[in-house]
């Protein structure tokens, strides 16, 4: 065996003899240091390692819409505010009546036109299609007044809250884009619950199911987890990212979550088995990011370069460069180097 270190010379085989009051003096020899690198040592093992990816997205209201009348025309009251909870079918809004009004009249007018043409008409004072004529105006006139109706009060569509208000009583609405880059009065979101669109690498495309279930959390709430499921699978891959779209509906009782917020998302792939240490095994080379271990054999310690996974509790999971069953340091390791000698005391 190679020594590290010079074994002492051992002192005279025979006494030394000292005059000193007639006694004699025997000097012992001295032990060899020990030059072994002193470790402790575990196995690398096999078990399941949940394969969990996490992916971060952007939250969504799960529905929303901007709310307007169809034309041109001025508000007379806006009976929301930002912040105010609304339910589906509740009033939101009331548009000026002059307009229909004054399409109510003329169609009026153009009824009764029509009944004095058709008397004429009966008596050979005009023509069939004079009479046609003004029946298809009047039904021109018809649909505009009953959209005119229609508009003339504005409702929620969804149960949600109000997040935008962008006129107020008395302005002529004019169909223009709005600060929240749409074409409305009021903006109103669903938001229990939201939604994440998530990007996912094709490769787990066979993983991906509806229904499956996700784990949601917000740096806003560090000590909080939320739990989604997966809504909606988009059938297509971007060719540019090699990524599928994944919707995961979010409950959100308490609204605690908001649109617009950062999140993460955790998926689990499934188990695999996998070889699995101690952390404690595991040594960053200096300078870059590699990982390796010293693996024990014969007596000596064994330089090995390792590919590291997921972390596992207090093991990492290792996924080339070691078999399980290999026996590698976990403790001494800063005194240790390639083809060391060590001595093993677990």
């Amino acid at each position: 065996m190679k020594k590290n270190l010079l074994f002492a010379t051992l002192i005279a085989a025979s006494a030394l003899m000292v005059s000193c009051g007639g006694q004699k003096k025997e000097v012992a020899a001295v032990a060899p240091v020990e030059s072994k690198v002193v470790i402790k040592t575990e196995a690398a093992t096999s078990q399941q390692v949940a394969q969990t990816e996490v992916y971060t997205a952007d939250l969504r209201p799960y529905k929303q819409n901007f709310i307007s009348p169809s034309m041109a025309v001025r508000i007379e009251e806006i009976y929301v505010e930002v912040g105010d909870k609304v339910k589906k079918g509740q009033l939101l809004a009331r548009m000026d009546k002059n307009q229909y009004n004054q399409q109510v009249l003329q169609l009026k007018n153009a009824e009764v036109n029509l009944a004095r043409m058709k008397a004429v008409y009966e008596s050979g004072g005009a023509s069939k299609q004079s009479v046609d004529e003004l029946e298809t105006n009047i039904e021109i006139m018809r649909q505009t007044v009953a959209n005119l109706e229609e508009n003339l009060e504005l409702r929620s569509p969804i149960d949600g809250v109000v997040t935008g208000r962008f006129n107020e009583a008395g302005d002529l609405y004019m169909m223009a884009g709005n600060a929240a880059g749409g074409v409305g009065m009021l903006q109103v979101m669903q938001i229990n619950p939201l939604k994440a669109i998530v990007a996912i690498p094709e490769q787990y495309i066979p993983q991906v199911q509806k229904g499956m279930k996700v784990t949601v959390n917000s740096d806003t709430y560090p000590d909080l987890t939320f739990s989604g499921e997966v809504s909606l699978v988009y059938p297509s891959v971007n060719a540019s990212t090699r990524t599928f779209d994944v919707e995961v509906t979010i409950p959100n009782n308490y609204s605690t979550l908001r649109p617009g917020m950062f999140a993460r998302t955790t998926f689990n792939m499934g188990n695999r088995e996998s070889v699995v240490v101690s952390d404690l095994a595991i040594v960053k080379q200096a300078g870059v990011n590699d990982k390796f271990v010293y693996v024990i054999k014969d007596g000596k310690a064994e330089y090995r370069k390792v590919t590291v996974g997921r972390q596992v509790a207090d093991k990492v999971e290792i996924l080339s460069g070691l078999q399980a069953g290999e026996v590698v340091a976990v403790a001494g390791l800063s005194r240790l180097a390639d083809g060391a000698e060590v001595d093993v005391r677990n």
